[in-house]
C-alpha cells in the first residue's frame, strides 16, 4: 500500500475518532451546565420559600402573641334610650379597637331588641313572640358580621405593629437560627437536593450576624444568596449566604455514566495510533531490509566471485600450476571464505539476540588492558590516513567481566566504523579514554570523521538502519554494526551513549559496571 493512501486513511480515522471524542465532551460540558443550571433554581427557590417561610414565621408569632393582647386593650360601652314618644326601649352595644396614644383604629354599635310593651296586646303575645325570633335572627347576623369587623381591627393593629415595631429588632431577635437551618434543608430536600451545606446570616451592610462553625468561603462560585425581609426597609433587611463544598462532586454524579465512553474513545484513539505508528515503522523496516538485502547481495557477490574464479582457475588446464600459484588461490579461497563466514554469523548472531537465546562465557578482563591491546591493532589502519590514536588511561578500577569475544568485536566494530566513516582524503585521530564515575566504569571512543546529522543519531543503535544516502552507500554494509554493539553492552548490564556533531566527529561513551568482588554472576 502506497504511503500516501496510508497517510489518507490514517488522517480520516483520526479525525473521525477526535470528533467523536469532541462531541462527546461537549455533550458532557452542556449536561453539566443544565444540572448546573437546574441546580442553581433549585436553591434559589428554596431560598426564596425559607425568606416566605421566615417573614410568616414572625407574622405567626405576632399573632399568636399580640392578638390578645391587643383584644384585652378593646372597650365596649352599653347604652339604654327609652323613645319619649311611644315609650319604646332601645339598648345597644358600641366596641371600639385603640392604640396606645389613643387613636381609635375601629368601633361600631350593635343595636339589639327594640320593645314597645305599652302596644303589644296580650292576644298579640305568641305572634310578637315570633316576630321577636324573626328579630333575634336578624341580629345574631349583624353580630357575626361587626365581629368579623372586630377581628378584621385586631389584625390592623397586630400589621401596624409589624410594620412600624418589628423592623426596629436586630436581626438575631428576629431569626431563630435552628428553625431557619431546618427550613432550609426541608425546602432543599424538597427540590430534590441532598447535599452537605453551610450559611451564614448578614445585615444589608455585610456585617455578620451567625455563621455555621463549619461554613467556609472557598469556592465562592457555589455561594447563593437571599433577602430576607423584603418587606422592611433597605437598612433592616437581612442577607442569608449558602455554600455547597461538594456541589462540583454533585454535578460530576450527573454525568458519570457519560466518563466510560469517552475513555473508551480515547482508548480507542491511542490505539488507532499506535497502529498507525506500527503500519509505519513496519513498511520503514520493509524498506530498510530490502536496502540490506541489497548491500548484502553486494558485499556477497565479491567474495563469491572471488571463490568461483579461483575454482575456475584450478579446474583450467591451460593455468600453469605452480605451487606460488596454488599457494595464492588458496589464500584466496579461504581469506573469501572467512569474509563468507562473517558476514553470515553477524546475521545469525542478530537473529539470536532476538530471541534471547545468546550465551555468553564471561571472565575477568582488564579493561585498560583491553582497549590498548585493540587500539594497537589498528594503529596501521589510522596512520595510514595520516592519523594517530591517542589513549588516556585514567580508571583505576578497571576490571570487568565480559564475554571477551564478543565485547572485544563490540569495540571493534566502534573502532572499525570510525575508520570506515572518515572524511576522505583527510587524516583521522582517534582519542580513547578510560575513568571511573562512582561505581562505575568508563570508556569514549571519539574519533575526528564526518560525524552524524543530529536527526539520525538517534536511529543508529536500529538494526538494519544505515544513513540514509539514496540506493548507493560509499561504504559497504547492513545496519548491523552499532545494533550488535548496543545488544552486547546491554546484555552486560551496560549504557552506551552517542554524541555527534556533523562534519567535526563522533563520540561513543560506554558506562560499565565495576566487577564485584563475588566472582560470576
Amino acid at each position: 500500500m502506497k504511503k500516501s493512501t496510508i497517510w489518507i486513511i490514517a488522517t480520516i480515522m483520526g479525525l473521525s475518532f477526535l470528533g467523536l471524542l469532541i462531541l462527546q465532551i461537549s455533550y458532557i460540558e452542556e449536561m453539566a451546565k443544565m444540572k448546573k443550571e437546574q441546580f442553581d433554581e433549585s436553591v434559589y427557590r428554596s431560598l426564596y420559600q425559607v425568606s416566605r417561610n421566615l417573614e410568616m414565621n414572625e407574622t405567626q408569632r405576632y399573632l399568636m402573641k399580640d392578638v390578645q393582647q391587643t383584644e384585652r386593650k378593646a372597650f365596649k360601652q352599653d347604652s339604654v334610650t327609652v323613645d319619649g314618644l311611644d315609650g319604646t326601649v332601645r339598648q345597644s352595644h358600641q366596641f371600639a379597637v385603640a392604640a396606645d396614644d389613643g387613636t381609635v383604629y375601629s368601633s361600631f354599635e350593635l343595636k339589639t331588641f327594640a320593645i314597645k310593651p305599652a302596644n303589644v296586646p296580650k292576644a298579640m303575645i305568641l305572634r310578637t313572640d315570633k316576630n321577636s325570633i324573626s328579630e333575634a335572627s336578624k341580629s345574631l347576623q349583624e353580630i357575626v358580621r361587626n365581629r368579623y369587623v372586630y377581628q378584621k381591627a385586631l389584625l390592623d393593629e397586630v400589621v401596624y405593629k409589624m410594620l412600624y415595631t418589628a423592623s426596629d429588632k436586630p436581626l438575631k431577635e428576629r431569626i431563630n437560627f435552628k428553625v431557619l437551618d431546618r427550613d432550609i434543608k426541608v425546602e432543599l430536600m424538597n427540590n430534590g437536593i441532598n447535599i452537605p451545606y453551610h450559611f451564614r446570616v448578614e445585615t444589608a451592610d455585610g456585617r455578620e450576624v451567625y455563621r455555621c462553625p463549619d461554613y467556609s468561603e472557598e469556592g465562592e462560585g457555589y455561594t447563593y444568596k437571599q433577602t430576607l425581609f423584603n418587606n422592611d426597609p433597605s437598612p433592616k433587611m437581612g442577607v442569608v449566604k449558602i455554600h455547597f463544598p461538594n456541589m462540583s462532586a454533585y454535578i460530576f454524579s450527573s454525568v458519570r455514566f457519560m466518563i466510560p465512553a469517552v475513555v473508551f474513545t480515547v482508548v480507542l484513539l491511542i490505539t488507532f495510533i499506535f497502529t498507525i505508528y506500527i503500519i509505519f515503522r513496519q513498511k520503514r523496516y520493509t524498506e530498510i531490509k530490502n536496502d540490506f538485502i541489497n548491500n548484502m547481495t553486494h558485499e556477497l557477490k565479491t567474495p563469491i566471485s572471488s571463490i568461483s574464479l579461483a575454482a575456475q582457475m584450478l579446474n583450467d588446464d591451460a593455468v600453469n600450476k605452480t605451487p606460488a600459484m596454488l599457494k595464492h588461490l588458496g589464500g584466496v579461497v579461504n581469506d573469501e571464505s572467512k569474509r563468507l563466514r562473517f558476514l553470515v554469523e553477524k546475521v545469525l548472531q542478530m537473529s539470536m539476540f532476538d530471541k534471547q537465546s545468546v550465551s555468553f562465557k564471561k571472565k575477568e578482563l582488564d579493561l585498560n588492558e583491553l582497549l590498548e591491546n585493540i587500539a594497537s591493532t589498528f594503529s596501521l589502519r589510522v596512520e595510514h590516513t595520516g592519523g594517530h590514536i591517542y589513549t588516556e588511561i585514567e580508571a583505576v578500577d578497571s576490571a570487568i567481566f565480559v564475554d571477551e569475544v564478543h565485547f572485544q568485536n563490540a569495540i571493534t566494530n566502534l573502532m572499525d566504523n570510525a575508520v570506515k566513516y572518515r572524511k576522505p582524503d583527510q587524516p583521522l585521530d582517534l582519542y580513547i579514554r578510560t575513568w571511573n564515575e562512582k561505581e562505575r566504569l568508563c570508556f569514549s571512543i571519539r574519533d575526528t570523521g564526518q560525524g552524524i546529522k543530529k536527526e539520525n543519531v538517534k536511529k543508529i543503535f536500529e538494526k538494519f538502519y544505515r544513513v540514509h544516502t539514496g540506493n548507493v552507500h560509499d561504504v559497504k554494509g547492513f545496519g548491523l554494526g552499532l545494533a550488535y554493539v548496543k545488544k552486547i553492552i546491554n546484555l552486560h548490564e551496560g549504557e552506551i551513549k552517542c554524541e555527534s556533531e556533523f562534519g567535526k566527529g563522533t563520540t561513543f561513551t560506554v558506562i560499565l559496571p565495576v566487577l564485584e568482588v563475588s566472582g560470576e554472576r
